[in-house]
């Protein structure tokens, strides 16, 4: 009995491909990189009120001189007990501006090849909205819903920083922020720290009297040849991305600085490479006779749910019902969902059929957006 229930509570949700894909082409074509959000928000306000959401955007912008805040919705449900949160952020990493999807016989939808596409993370968005659409005009039983469109995921989830958790109701989320196939649920994140370091020597004449100055860029260069990078073990790596330093090439460089991370899902193991890397640094200022600064934050912190955990049953059930293969894993990237662990909101990061993203190679499929919006239908119910 109950597996005909199911078969025949699928066979009333349908999704409506033309009107998914027009709602990824018109939302991947507005222009929302971090902190510049504002014609999304109100787009997606717009949406939510069409849906039935009580709608409301915060002040989150004004913490960082952006233009738009979160956009949080309410939807009252139809079933008894507990609601759920389903979020997806709005702004894209750069080159984001101008973005234009190309559809392909195949299904594959790409970017122009001159910016990113944005399904990261317009692809989780619109599945959000088509999944509730399509419960909504079956007229099926749903569960309380809220939605949390957070802005400036992309530079270290500073959205969700700020918002002001009272607002929610709901005791579980689906963050659908995950790279793959639908189907992928990451139970962890790492810890993951900035570092700015810089060197301070001594600027002289590089031609008159080398020999009085202390060059700082040669210093940081001996410092970073000192430091692992890439995969330091299994669950923690270091990257330096940037160094800059010096002001023409006939003097000495008196300044010199670099950039990196460390990501680790051991977040202790995290902090033991940030201070190593700062006993290296000091170390290397010092046999040189040269002054050193690191200065450090912690973005994220390590996480992980438990397998066990009633928000991942509810996933795997989900997953079955519809006929999609689940896999649990982990990932090294971040997310929203970290803060919401951090508040007491239990959740899960869902693949949403993002491939290739931070790259004008990114691309997503038809078949990986019906499947996120089937996906996001039967976990509201």
């Amino acid at each position: 009995m109950e597996k005909r229930e199911n078969k025949k509570q699928k066979e009333n949700i349908l999704i409506n491909r033309e009107r998914l894909c027009k709602s990824f082409e018109d939302l991947t074509a507005i222009d929302s990189v971090s902190f510049k959000e504002r014609e999304m928000a109100d787009r997606l306000k717009s949406l939510l009120l069409e849906l039935g959401f009580e709608v409301q955007e915060d002040q989150a912008g004004d913490h960082y001189g952006g233009n738009a805040g979160n956009v949080y919705g309410y939807l009252k449900g139809t079933l008894p007990g507990s609601g759920v949160l389903l979020s997806a952020h709005m702004d894209t990493v750069s080159p984001g501006l101008g973005k234009k999807a190309v559809f392909s016989q195949d299904g594959t939808v790409t970017s122009a090849g001159d910016t990113v596409l944005g399904a990261d993370d317009v692809a989780g968005i619109v599945e959000i909205l088509e999944g509730i659409r399509c419960v909504r005009e079956a007229g099926l039983p749903y569960r309380d819903v809220e939605v949390l469109f957070p802005i400036a995921e992309e530079v270290y989830i500073k959205g969700t920083e700020v918002f002001d958790y009272s607002k929610l109701q709901a005791k579980e989320v689906y963050v659908l922020d995950l790279s793959g196939p639908v189907g992928a649920a990451a139970l962890q994140e790492p810890t993951l720290i900035s570092f700015s370091g810089e060197i301070t020597g001594k600027a002289a004449h590089a031609g008159f009297a080398p020999e009085n100055g202390i060059n700082a860029i040669r210093i940081m260069c001996q410092i970073i040849s000192g430091i692992t990078q890439g995969h330091i073990d299994p669950e923690t790596t270091v990257n330096i991305g940037t160094i800059s330093g010096g002001e023409a090439t006939n003097i000495v460089s008196e300044r010199c600085c670099c950039k990196g991370e460390i990501r680790s899902h051991n977040h202790e193991k995290a902090l033991e490479m940030l201070e190593k890397i700062r006993e290296r640094f000091r170390q290397g200022a010092e046999t040189e006779g040269a002054g050193f600064s690191l200065e450090s934050s912690i973005n994220l912190k390590a996480y992980q749910v438990e397998k066990d955990a009633p928000v991942v049953k509810r996933f795997t059930d989900a997953c079955e019902r519809v006929g999609i293969p689940w896999k649990l894993t982990t990932t090294f990237g971040g997310s929203d969902n970290n803060n919401f662990l951090r508040h007491g909101i239990s959740g899960i990061v869902l693949s949403c059929g993002m491939y290739e993203c931070h790259s004008v190679g990114e691309y997503t499929k038809l078949e990986d957006l019906e499947k996120g919006a089937h996906l996001v239908a039967e976990l509201i119910q």
